[in-house]
């Protein structure tokens, strides 16, 4: 029987692996093959086609919109199944991705339950989901790994420490309010040098303490689940008279408490970036250059 093949386009390395991981851990029998960007990807389904399309929207080169509209006016490529996947939440872009074609769309960060539901639905719709079933052990399809970005990089080895307590529905944590242990949310007047912390499990107010073209340091109010190492995330920054946007792709390098004790209100988390996207470096580094005449931000290396 021949294998399902998927492709998987993304320009940042860390977000492929994941996908990749999580594919391979529910589907066993699937074939993935990768590109870093819309034109690679163009390139390897003109050699050969593919079952399922993955793709990132915002990539240099070529956008994962741009492929999209290509692969509509290909004849062996029309019903492929193309999935977004992608920080672009706004209904715009949504409207935009469903009249160029789209068949899903999955938001970023995105856990591993999001992203084996999406794969089911649409390779159900393509009529080669059976095809997996027949190769793949049952509780593949119908079970799961945990539900966590250092257990799909570690293949489950690694222990995660989570919250003893029942989570919550997912809820945006309230802005870190002035007091003396929490100086960061003091130093940003009229909103500036605040954002917002995307992670599977839901929203979080944060504060920018730290700016590099590598890595944010952000203070975030403590709450449940707690964030974990290795989570992947979206960092959505606000700056300027225009309240320009940028949705950085990325994950949490560290996580630790902002004031020395084990109860915390506050936590710091470092939040490396994995986009590749020239216009994104662009920003930060017109951000990092206006920080430079403002006191809540502290340009990096």
């Amino acid at each position: 029987m021949t294998k399902v093949r998927v492709l998987v386009v993304d320009d940042a390395s860390f977000i492929r692996d994941l996908v990749k991981k999580g594919l391979r851990d529910h589907f066993p029998g699937i074939q993935i093959e990768e590109a870093i960007n819309g034109r690679k990807a163009q390139q390897m389904l003109s050699r050969q086609p593919v079952d399922l399309i993955l793709c990132d929207w915002e990539m240099p080169e070529m956008s994962g919109l741009e492929l999209l509209v290509w692969c509509r006016e290909q004849a062996e490529l029309k019903g492929v199944p193309f999935i977004m996947v992608t920080s672009r939440g706004d209904k715009e872009n949504v409207v935009q991705a469903i009249q160029a074609g789209v068949s899903d769309y999955i938001g970023k960060p995105f856990s591993n339950d999001q992203l084996i539901t999406k794969v089911k639905k649409a390779l159900h719709r393509a009529g080669r989901l059976e095809a997996l079933a027949a190769s793949a052990p049952a509780r593949s399809l119908a079970g799961g790994l945990p539900n966590d970005s250092l257990a799909a990089l570690t293949g489950g080895k690694a222990e995660v420490i989570k919250p003893t307590a029942p989570e919550p529905a997912p809820r945006a944590a309230p802005t870190p309010a002035p007091t003396a242990s929490a100086k960061p949310a003091a130093q940003a007047p009229g909103g500036r040098g605040q954002g917002q912390l995307r992670l599977p499990g839901g929203n979080m107010a944060c504060v920018i303490k730290a700016l590099s073209l590598k890595e944010a340091l952000v203070v975030v109010r403590r709450g449940d689940p707690l964030p974990q190492v290795l989570e992947s995330a979206v960092l959505d920054l606000e700056q300027g008279e225009s309240a320009e946007v940028a949705r950085l792709n990325g994950y949490l390098h560290a996580v630790a408490a902002l004031e020395p004790k084990p109860d915390s209100e506050w936590l710091q988390l470092t939040f490396r970036f994995v986009d590749r996207d020239p216009q994104k470096l662009d920003y930060l580094s017109r951000l990092i250059a206006r920080g430079t005449a403002q006191k809540h931000f502290v340009p990096g290396a």
